[in-house]
């Protein structure tokens, strides 16, 4: 597997995977082309044999100067449990510790129970939401009317 950075055109490759890499969710509104060209420097995708088989967009905040964001992360549905997620957030990590930032933040949906128990074994802490749902805190209407979204933060040592 190589970690590279994310280009312009890894978007056409992987915008009309990523609703079948969710199992039919619509997800693609999530991944608007302005992420493929706007924060390439702290992308990344996982390839094997020159195939995309996971992908992490996040970006260093520009009003938080403290402070990281990571969007959107998919792996490929034959290659979850194998690491490359963990991978992905590492180069992540990695990058956001050479431009000093010390948090990231990240948010998932409440019924998303791999992705909390992911983020958690990544070291992120749930913040504190307004709501509780499947006893986990969420942040009720944080994403609009009805969309309740977990809010993650880890901070780098």
């Amino acid at each position: 597997m190589e970690i590279r950075s994310l280009i312009s055109s890894d978007y056409d490759v992987l915008a009309p995977r990523i609703n079948d890499w969710w199992g039919g969710r619509d997800m693609a509104g999530m991944l608007p082309k302005l992420f493929f060209n706007h924060f390439k420097n702290t992308s990344f995708v996982a390839e094997e044999d020159s195939e995309i088989i996971g992908f992490i967009i996040g970006f260093l905040s520009q009003d938080q100067l403290d402070e990281a964001y990571i969007h959107f992360v998919g792996v490929h549905p034959d290659y979850r449990k194998k690491n490359i997620g963990k991978v992905l957030y590492e180069k992540f990590f990695a990058k956001v510790k050479m431009a000093n930032r010390s948090v990231i933040r990240c948010i998932t949906s409440p019924v998303n129970k791999t992705s909390i128990a992911f983020h958690q074994r990544m070291g992120f802490v749930i913040e504190h939401g307004n709501k509780i749902v499947d006893g986990v805190s969420v942040k009720a209407n944080y994403d609009g009317l009805n969309n309740d979204r977990v809010l993650f933060k880890k901070e780098l040592i």
